[in-house]
């Protein structure tokens, strides 16, 4: 295919291949634009009812590599079984696009595969700022669900969204594209049961962070896995304009360079972790929480594990935020001598029922208002197991187990019951 195949304004269309495979001609060649292959559909004229299935796209020749689909519904879309073949080499826009204009409508885009990547725009004669984007998810109005899809390698996003509606991630691999491998700015979405790996940081230094919410009212992480051999950016980021979300059931493993695990910025808001388990070797905290009063944050029945060395952020888990809970967390950080593992410096804070073993202190309070109740705090090389700072207020310690004492430099209104130490 050398020119672009348009079609506006439709009702139950559909393009499905029977073992069908589309060549982009490349960069030089291809006649007009070099943008896409299909056009079906704008945000001023959309389609409805349009399923495209069955196609591979073939762009391992030298310069090629387009839009393939490019799909505007206002209800109705369903795209799957695409495969794009070879490394997207042409500098243009990536292979899809997908947007849905009507609040009410849906979508679905099953077993979409870009497991090639995409080439930087310097190493291609297209002309792209930074190079292309697996998948846009533009100005989603109504419901866009993606379904065992694969991205791998892209230097723009692998799976971007934005818009005013609700964008679902079910299953899948998306691995290794920058800046974000999936980042949603959309009202609210969901990830449940996907592949998260970073392992070639590749992208001359730039962040590929596995999941990022940026703007809207809910987003919630279910049974994800997320492996960073060789990070690049922090593995979940809640950034500032994130309403509120959620994590459950999942696992995080952090190797080799510092990445945070979860990160919640200063203005995100309340934010819940469930069953989180984060295994980090880097010196990082793996769980950061910023701001100070912009919603509580609750972690329960999480594990931190591994041999993070303090040297860089000395705290596992480091609360900057009030109104904030630790409930049933378990905690082994044994590497270097310098790891810490909860500090909190807010105010009114509830720990209740974890078990904190850190090379150094496990346990640091230097905030105002802070409950601890049957808690076990050990340190591996003898240090205090909690240490009380000038500035904490109004601290209550009951039924726990501190091995190794507490060190109290000057905190007022602290009171122990049935605590040994």
């Amino acid at each position: 295919m050398d020119e672009q195949v348009r079609l506006t304004g439709f009702e139950n269309v559909g393009l499905v291949g029977a073992d069908a495979t589309l060549v982009p001609a490349d960069y030089d060649e291809f006649d007009g634009p070099q943008y896409r292959l299909f056009r079906l559909g704008v945000s001023y004229s959309p389609g409805k009812d349009i399923r495209v299935e069955n196609f591979t796209v073939d762009q391992r020749g030298a310069n090629t590599g387009i839009r393939a689909f490019e799909i505007t519904a206002s209800d109705g879309l369903l795209v799957r079984d695409v495969t794009i073949v070879g490394r997207h080499d042409s500098g243009t826009w990536g292979p899809a696009l997908f947007r849905i204009t009507d609040s009410g409508g849906s979508g679905r885009v099953e077993r979409f595969r870009a497991a090639d990547g995409g080439a930087w725009e310097t190493e291609t004669p297209g002309s792209l700022w930074r190079g292309p984007t697996g998948i846009l998810a533009a100005q989603i109005e109504g419901t866009l669900r993606f379904n065992d899809c694969v991205i791998d390698d892209f230097p723009d996003n692998g799976l971007y969204a934005t818009g005013s509606g609700t964008v679902e991630v079910t299953g899948g691999a998306f691995h290794n594209s920058g800046t974000v491998n999936v980042r949603m700015d959309t009202d609210s979405g969901h990830i449940t049961g996907s592949e998260f790996v970073v392992d070639d940081p590749s992208w001359y230094h730039r962040a590929q962070v596995p999941i990022r919410f940026q703007d809207g009212s809910w987003f919630d992480v279910q049974n994800v896995s997320i492996e960073l051999t060789q990070p690049n950016g922090d593995a979940i980021q809640f950034k500032s304009g994130a309403g509120g979300g959620a994590i459950s059931d999942s696992t995080i493993e952090i190797r080799n360079e510092p990445a945070t695990g979860v990160l919640v910025d200063p203005s995100a808001g309340p934010t819940y972790l469930d069953g989180v388990d984060i295994d980090i070797d880097a010196s990082a905290n793996a769980i950061r929480i910023e701001g100070d009063d912009d919603g509580e944050v609750i972690v329960q029945d999480g594990r931190i594990s591994g041999g993070a060395s303090g040297q860089v952020l000395r705290h596992a888990i480091r609360c900057e935020r009030d109104h904030c809970e630790f409930r049933g967390i378990t905690m082994d950080q044994w590497g270097g001598s310098e790891r810490s593992g909860l500090a909190l410096t807010g105010r009114d804070y509830m720990v209740y029922q974890c078990e904190f073993r850190t090379t150094d202190r496990p346990l640091t309070i230097a905030g105002d208002d802070v409950w601890v109740e049957d808690c076990y705090c050990n340190s591996y090389s003898a240090q205090e197991s909690v240490l009380l700072g000038s500035t904490a207020n109004s601290i209550r310690l009951k039924n726990n187990g501190f091995p190794d004492g507490i060190e109290d430099n000057g905190a007022s209104e602290v009171l122990a019951t049935g605590t040994s130490y």
